[in-house]
């Protein structure tokens, strides 16, 4: 039987190079080389050498975390090139990697957001108008980077303005978000026509960190994650249907990660939708997938079909 030709697409120009380089490994390290061959480009460097190869591929793998990669732009790419790929498309990775926008499709759906205002750059030296709406504590968030890169909690004035400005470092738009006090929790989908929700995950950040940051996400021991989630069956069931109803909005496809807060009233508030979630094996979706019943190399191969699927 002939080997399926897989292009893995990891690293990249954005400041989740690194974290891309990481979920690589472990991505390589548990394909079924029996079913899969197995190509390493890295569009920082290989965009020619993709498209020269285009025509001896089967399905690319993107492990792409930020810009360049999870924003449409690499999908769109791929798409002009003729190979299927794992995840959503140019649209949906577009709109679920714009905060702001996706936050919109969310409220305009019945789905439970924080009150948010946009920054402007003005606001960096006056944000008082901000507080017109918002109240201390506040959440500061580049609208288009992940891992948290250039987020912080505000609870004063001066914490506001500095927290504009390195947001501002990030990206040319920035959110201000009404602070939701609670358990975080993740819901992952996967599927195309047929949605399936996975197990919830908790994460639960060191006592050191004030939510769950860049160094919380990525380093050893920096938080704790429970799969399940001890939640009442209600909640795991609501939950599980605002991140069907996220993926769906978002017009995603093949799986999703959504993220929530469950505040101590019981209540879920959506932050925001991943399209290409962390692919460690360690990871969370990879967690929430193990509970569920498909291994590392299971959920690789799952993920795989979905994208061929659609070709």
């Amino acid at each position: 039987m002939k080997k399926i030709r897989v292009a893995l697409l990891a690293g990249g120009a954005s400041g989740e190079r690194e974290v891309s380089l990481a979920g690589a490994a472990g991505f390589e390290a548990a394909l079924d080389l029996e079913k899969y061959e197995l190509l390493r480009y890295d569009p920082k460097t290989d965009l020619e050498l993709l498209a020269r190869d285009a025509g001896t591929i089967d399905v690319a793998f993107i492990l792409l975390h930020g810009a360049y990669g999870e924003d449409g732009t690499v999908q769109g790419y791929l798409d002009l090139l003729g190979i299927p790929y794992q995840g959503s498309g140019v649209l949906g990775s577009a709109l679920a990697m714009d905060k702001n926008m996706a936050k919109i499709l969310y409220r305009l759906n019945g789905l439970p957001v924080a009150q948010w205002e946009m920054a402007t750059v003005a606001d960096t030296l006056h944000p008082e108008r901000l507080l017109q709406t918002l109240q201390f504590p506040l959440i500061v968030k580049p609208v288009r980077v992940g891992s948290s890169l250039g987020m912080c909690i505000a609870k004063d004035m001066d914490e506001l303005r500095e927290g504009l400005c390195v947001a501002y470092e990030h990206d040319s738009q920035v959110m201000v978000e009404q602070y939701v006090s609670g358990r975080e929790i993740t819901v992952g989908v996967i599927g195309n026509e047929e949605l399936q929700a996975l197990p919830l995950v908790e994460i639960i950040p060191g006592d050191e960190f004030s939510f769950f940051d860049y160094k919380a996400k990525y380093e050893v021991g920096a938080s704790q994650e429970i799969c399940p989630a001890d939640v009442d069956i209600s909640v795991a069931e609501t939950a599980q249907k605002y991140a069907i109803a996220a993926h769906t909005v978002l017009q995603l496809r093949g799986y999703s990660r959504t993220d929530m807060i469950l505040d101590a009233s019981g209540d879920l508030c959506i932050l925001e939708t991943n399209t290409i979630p962390g692919m460690a094996p360690t990871s969370l979706l990879p967690q929430a997938a193990q509970e569920y019943g498909l291994d590392f190399t299971q959920l690789i191969d799952k993920l795989l079909t979905l994208a061929l699927e659609q070709s």
